[in-house]
């Protein structure tokens, strides 16, 4: 594996980086599709949305599906789903179509990250902090330079050009995989044509119509309000509480979060991270145009400050996890989201560009640190027969985290952006950052208890 190091890593993370480049690559190819299919806005919207609730139910199920028959298999087989779709898309003569390869498109590149996280904890054992930085690197990169590459592409090729661009990526990461993954270990009593038998198919149902009706209701809020949907979607999940204790084989074994509590705490922490980042993502580029009325490109240059130092520190921060673990970087990564908050609270409005460069770039190392540090932190936490089922749940947190940061921002901005609007975001930022950094302590505090007790 020393050998194979660099194509093995090259293979996982031009598969994994598919999903947030097309999930942030589609927003400026809005425009162009709702014109050739003549619908409203609202209608072209579900390319995003659906996009998110598939990924956000797809993810643990076909980590689950991984930890059955195998995560090589279920890599391969998501980049062929993206594939389906990269063909399927551009030859679409109906919205409906279009939409269903989208389904296509998100379901299949869901796949890929759990079952990536598998084969690094699986067959990566030196510096696998490090290993990890090279796939949040991949990812930061794509869902800040998606965007800015999606509008170069439609200028070259209109929205079609959005869904052919994953072929050079979809043929990098399946040669690679096929060659340099290991073979899959057989499954005691799991083949592919009887993997069905091994699904707990009712709890998977129960926990997607809750998933689902739960975050079309957080969708809602900001126009319609959806209030039987959200209820609806809580009973729905109390439901499959209730039947996941009294399984078998369930599909998430819900006593997990009892005997593994520390995982439950960075799922939280990592909500907390995506709200928080993902308000900054979604809410500066507004402000940059509609209040200080910058450019596209000065605008994109601002936040490169912020993804750029983030892609920068990934590394640094794997190196850092491997030498001395994850308990300074978690309280260090999640300490500097509340400067950086207070910063943008206090000083960002009025401050010189290089001023903001520097806020935003201090923002960008909480950022990269904290990417890293919970994906260690839930590796270290999670039993290894179910990797690839805890890694899904993990994404399922930063689309709900992303999901929610919207939210915040209809709430904050409304029908305007102002200074004053961005003063009061950064004091919701200060009181997000002080929850994850209250949470990281605690964290901390319970690996001393464990450290503490193995050595008595």
């Amino acid at each position: 594996m020393k050998k194979n190091r660099a194509l093995f890593l090259t293979a996982i993370a031009s598969g994994t980086m598919l999903n947030p480049l097309n999930s942030s690559m589609i927003s400026l190819a809005l425009h162009s599709i709702q014109k050739d299919f003549h619908l409203s806005f609202s209608t072209v919207s579900w390319l995003i949305s659906s996009f998110y609730l598939a990924s956000a139910v797809a993810q643990p199920v076909t980590g689950k599906i991984g930890d059955l028959i195998g995560s090589k298999k279920t890599f391969l087989i998501g980049l062929v789903l993206v594939a389906i779709s990269a063909i399927g898309a551009p030859l679409s003569t109906s919205f409906m179509m279009l939409l269903i390869m989208r389904l296509f498109q998100s379901i299949g590149s869901s796949a890929i990250y759990p079952s990536g996280m598998s084969l690094i904890r699986d067959h990566i054992h030196e510096r696998q902090a490090s290993a990890l930085a090279v796939l949040s690197i991949f990812a930061s990169a794509m869902t800040s330079l998606g965007p800015t590459l999606g509008g170069f592409l439609i200028v070259w090729g209109d929205w079609p050009a959005i869904f052919k661009v994953n072929f050079p990526f979809i043929l990098i990461s399946f040669l690679l995989g096929w060659y340099v993954f290991p073979k899959d270990q057989k499954k005691k009593g799991v083949k592919l044509t009887s993997l069905l038998t091994h699904m707990d198919l009712i709890g998977i149902g129960l926990f997607a119509i809750g998933i689902v009706l739960l975050l079309w209701f957080l969708l809602s809020i900001e126009t319609k309000v959806h209030f039987v949907a959200g209820i609806t979607g809580v009973v729905f999940l109390v439901v499959f509480v209730w039947w996941e204790l009294r399984e078998k084989e369930p599909f998430i074994d819900i006593r997990l979060f009892k005997t593994h509590p520390k995982l439950s705490w960075v799922y939280l922490q990592f909500i907390f991270l995506n709200i928080f980042f993902y308000c900054l993502f979604f809410g500066l580029p507004s402000y940059f145009q509609d209040e200080m009325h910058l450019s596209v490109r000065t605008t994109g240059l601002l936040m490169l400050f912020m993804s750029g130092v983030s892609i920068f520190i990934s590394p640094l921060t794997g190196k850092w996890i491997d030498k001395s673990g994850v308990k300074q970087p978690i309280i260090i990564g999640s300490f500097l989201s509340i400067i950086g908050a207070v910063s943008l609270s206090l000083f960002f409005v009025h401050a010189p560009y290089w001023g903001m460069g520097l806020i935003l770039s201090l923002m960008g190392i909480s950022y990269g640190i904290g990417n890293v540090v919970l994906q260690s932190a839930m590796l270290m936490e999670s039993p290894p027969s179910i990797i690839g089922t805890t890694s899904g749940l993990f994404q399922t947190c930063r689309y709900l985290g992303s999901i929610i940061s919207s939210i915040v921002l209809g709430l904050v901005f409304g029908k305007e952006i102002t200074a004053q609007h961005l003063q009061i975001l950064g004091i919701v930022l200060i009181v997000t950052g002080s929850i994850s950094f209250l949470m990281s302590l605690f964290f901390t505090k319970a690996i001393g208890k464990r450290m503490k007790i193995g050595n008595t």
